[in-house]
């Protein structure tokens, strides 16, 4: 073949592909409507089987879907259906993305700001959005990753490595507006997911080891305008502050990092969300004190931003045990009476419960061994044993991470990814530079004592109920299904489906790719189950053999 056959074989190729996404276009538009999904949808939560609007599916972050379409009896026959190929790098990470469903249709957002819309039939794009980076990128180069979407109407809404929040038309993937977060050359940058009220986007950052200052902020859907900023370090003067030191520089350089997803109670109008390690991580000869709110969950007014309570996991952290991880809420029984709660298996290897109402701490037991600290005092306080320097469980890294838990609340059992680790930590005094991190010293990591595992929690005692145990630490979050079913991941690639009651170990796909950060996602579609999975470059969709 000649170098013009090539070329005009290359050029209709491409012709042939445009005409086809083309031809798709109308059928997008017609499976999507006119309108998308308002407030009151997203308040369903799974009670619309067909629709998966929010990054954990409802706003209470437990991830238990009330599908059964696929249970234990048939679990062996589940199959993949459909794999779409991003085609993007991750740099070691995986593809962290949850995917939204809507009239079927998923958003799906990648690795360096990529996002798609999908159709759920068959896994081919309807459209493609590529957000051009900016070259000196510092935080958002090393971890080019991103959580999802957010959803109201017929806007989608997500954040970008160079601290942006971009507003999308789902039909087209057009930008309805851009705005600037915070300024990435001072290493900012943003990956999570947002959270979507009835009139507000929430949305965190990401730098806390860049010398940067964290916050949440609260956008309006339709303008772009910032409603409210809650800063997770006080300013000089304004409570919390007395636990740092006197001095402004060290404020605006005191981390704080909210680069994952908080949670909602609509009827307490109150917002939950972790807040990350203060800076520098391992060095606090500079910052002494507890630090507030590093290493803590706020709860936040949803209309002001005004904090309500706040709990600290770990005062003065000395090891990068960031509390991002997602806050689930429930309504249970406890010790005799129904109490509000919020549960979070926290980094520093504690699992913890809290009155959601008041911040009133309920619960706090180890889930992985610890030599940190024996136990947490009845002032709420960790009776710290050791600062790391002795060695150290768990590693920065931590006994669980953002990946999602799950909570079962017809078992009472809350499902989490569990890290045993074990790391030495060395505190050097680092040197603030803009845009580079300060760690403050350096970390040696015990590779022969890593280890993974599926746990399953008693909420009312942290007991142990049952685990599956992993070859090694793990990054794989949870779903769990009303007919009794668990789905996980592993870092080997391996996509599981357990007993929830038993911990059996039921049904796996090899995906070829390690599972990083990412929990399956279900909908119902055509009169069918179908289970989704994001792993390294790739989301692969399961369902049973069509009748």
């Amino acid at each position: 073949m000649t170098f013009l056959q090539r070329s005009m074989s290359k050029i209709a190729r491409r012709w042939i592909g445009l005409l086809a996404l083309v031809a798709m276009l109308p059928l997008l538009v017609h499976a999507q409507g006119s309108t998308g999904p308002v407030y009151d949808d997203i308040l369903q939560g799974f009670a619309d089987s067909e629709r998966w609007l929010t990054y954990s599916g409802d706003y209470s972050g437990q991830r238990h879907s009330l599908l059964t379409q696929i249970n234990a009896d048939n679990i062996m026959s589940l199959r993949p259906e459909w794999t779409f190929q991003t085609g993007t790098t991750t740099r070691g990470r995986g593809f962290e993305t949850t995917p939204l469903v809507d009239a079927g249709v998923l958003y799906v957002t990648g690795s360096n700001n990529y996002a798609w819309a999908i159709d759920a039939r068959t896994g081919r794009a309807f459209w493609q959005y590529r957000r051009n980076l900016p070259s000196d990128l510092t935080y958002g180069a090393s971890a080019p990753v991103n959580r999802g979407f957010g959803m109201l109407g017929n806007s989608l809404f997500m954040v970008t490595l160079d601290a942006h929040l971009l507003s999308f038309d789902r039909r087209s993937g057009d930008i309805l507006w851009d705005v600037v977060l915070a300024d990435y050359r001072q290493g900012y940058a943003a990956t999570l997911a947002p959270l979507v009220l009835d009139n507000k986007v929430i949305v965190g950052i990401s730098g806390g080891e860049y010398a940067t200052r964290g916050f949440i902020d609260a956008y309006d859907p339709t303008t772009g305008d910032r409603l409210w900023r809650f800063n997770t370090i006080p300013g000089p003067g304004e409570p919390g502050s007395e636990t740092w030191p006197d001095d402004p520089e060290v404020l605006a350089r005191g981390g704080g990092g909210t680069w994952m997803n908080g949670s909602y109670d609509p009827e307490l109008n109150l917002i939950y969300w972790g807040v990350g390690n203060p800076n520098p991580d391992y060095y606090g000869d500079l910052r002494p004190g507890d630090n507030l709110y590093s290493n803590s969950i706020v709860a936040l007014d949803a209309d002001s931003g005004e904090l309500r309570w706040h709990y600290q996991f770990t005062p003065h952290d000395l090891n990068d045990w960031d509390s991002n991880q997602i806050p689930v809420l429930a309504d249970i029984e406890w010790q005799g009476s129904p109490r509000r709660v919020v549960m979070l298996a926290n980094r520093n290897g504690f699992f913890y419960v809290m009155d959601r109402v008041s911040g009133e701490l309920l619960l706090a037991t180890p889930f992985t061994a610890t030599t940190w600290a024996r136990e947490i005092g009845a002032d709420g306080r960790p009776i710290v044993l050791n600062d790391g320097s002795k060695g150290c469980l768990p590693d920065p890294w931590g006994s669980t991470n953002f990946m999602p838990p799950s909570y079962y609340p017809e078992l009472g059992l809350f499902y989490l990814t569990a890290r045993e680790t074990c790391a030495t930590y060395v505190p050097e005094e680092p040197t603030f530079v803009p845009g580079q991190s300060s760690f403050g010293g350096v970390v040696f990591i015990d590779g022969e004592q890593g280890s993974g595992a599926l746990r399953a929690l008693d909420v009312q005692t942290g007991d142990l109920r049952w685990e599956f145990t992993y070859p090694s630490p793990t990054f794989g979050g949870v779903l769990t299904t009303a007919a009794g079913l668990v789905f996980a991941g592993d870092h080997e690639g391996n996509f599981m489906a357990f007993d929830a009651v038993s911990g059996d170990n039921l049904w796996h796909y090899q995906t070829g790719s390690r599972i990083w950060g990412a929990a399956a996602m279900t909908h119902m579609l055509d009169g069918r189950q179908f289970v989704l999975i994001a792993s390294g470059t790739t989301l692969t969709a399961f369902a049973l053999p069509e009748q």
